[in-house]
């Protein structure tokens, strides 16, 4: 025979009080539900989007970088490569994503560049992203063919201002950081010198080479195997101080264009929005990873100097950059594309 078991009776205020007890420990837990995912940031792989191609610099960089930040992180990091239209392909990529921390992009001084050599963006660096921290710094070399009777920047500006418009400096193409530098050693100096653009850095030092040109400005691991090779010569860095490479040479302040500075970066952005305690545990991960020897190393093979700061940095330095190349190529009168 099936037991009986008395009915328990519940009175309306206290079904009341229990239904209300009920909508608020859901509510409560609503609302914890997204401090508690980003405590537990991260719960699957990030996305980095780079604008430059595979294998690139830049590309490089993110890729030895994320590695050991994935492995600090317990996640991995996928690096998409989406090169062209100035950035914009890539950015349009990161701002269509939640900004939750899950998608993350690769910022440059190119970025900077951009917005004062095209008409318009599609997007506002410094308002749509969210800084991070900064991964590398790194400088460009001046360089003569080695047969040159040209062996230090006083020499070639000397030429320069006893020749004007003979001296012809390559870079790669125009409105690139390193084609806008021989524009800003053009006004500093005040000297009258032609800029050859060429396609790739290959090219610019065939043409160093063949002594098309007198002098080049590029990066130091696109011209290295050449200057270890000893068929170019470093006679300047761009840098306010010394290349962490090439220590021995001088930079261009140092030869006698005072207030010279080029100076390029990496660095890591947000869309803005990103939980600030997101943005937090990022910047202290790569704290970490660009301390780390190896990490350090790595990069500086590549001729960069990993550093890592904080978002406020970041910004400041985005904005100055900003400012910088907008009166640099105002004044060589490069038309915006």
């Amino acid at each position: 025979m099936t037991p009986r078991y008395p009915t328990v009776s519940i009175h309306r205020p206290t079904r009341l009080l229990l239904s209300w007890t009920a909508a608020i420990m859901v509510a409560c837990l609503g609302l914890a539900s997204p401090s508690q995912a980003q405590l537990n940031y991260p719960a699957r792989p990030i996305r980095v989007v780079v604008p430059f191609a595979a294998g690139g610099v830049a590309d490089i960089t993110i890729r030895i970088v994320t590695e050991s930040l994935g492995e600090k992180m317990g996640q991995r990091f996928i690096v998409e490569n989406s090169p062209g239209a100035a950035g914009v392909i890539a950015a349009r990529a990161v701002l269509s994503s939640p900004a939750d921390g899950y998608t993350l992009a690769l910022l440059s001084n190119g970025t900077a560049v951009s917005v004062p050599l095209f008409k318009s963006l599609p997007f506002d660096p410094v308002k749509d992203f969210a800084p991070i921290s900064s991964i590398g710094f790194f400088d460009f070399v001046v360089g003569t063919n080695s047969d040159s009777p040209y062996k230090t920047l006083p020499d070639l500006l000397k030429f320069a201002r006893d020749n004007p418009g003979k001296l012809n400096v390559g870079t790669i193409n125009v409105g690139s950081t390193q084609n806008l530098s021989a524009a800003l050693l053009k006004s500093i100096a005040g000297v009258d010198f032609q800029i050859v653009p060429y396609r790739a850095t290959p090219e610019v030092i065939v043409g160093l080479l063949r002594k098309d040109i007198d002098v080049m400005i590029d990066n130091y691991v696109g011209m290295k195997s050449s200057l270890l090779d000893q068929k170019i010569t470093a006679v300047a860095t761009t840098g306010e101080g010394r290349s962490v490479i090439l220590k021995e040479v001088a930079t261009v302040a140092e030869s006698g264009v005072k207030g010279y500075d080029v100076v390029s970066w990496n660095a890591l952005f947000a869309p803005t929005g990103t939980p600030p305690e997101v943005i937090a545990k990022l910047n202290s991960g790569l704290r970490d990873v660009l301390a780390m020897p190896d990490v350090k190393q790595k990069l500086l093979d590549l001729g960069i100097e990993a550093r890592a700061g904080s978002p406020e940095d970041l910004k400041a330095r985005l904005v100055d950059d900003i400012a910088k190349w907008t009166k640099v190529i105002e004044q060589a009168g490069i038309p915006k594309q």
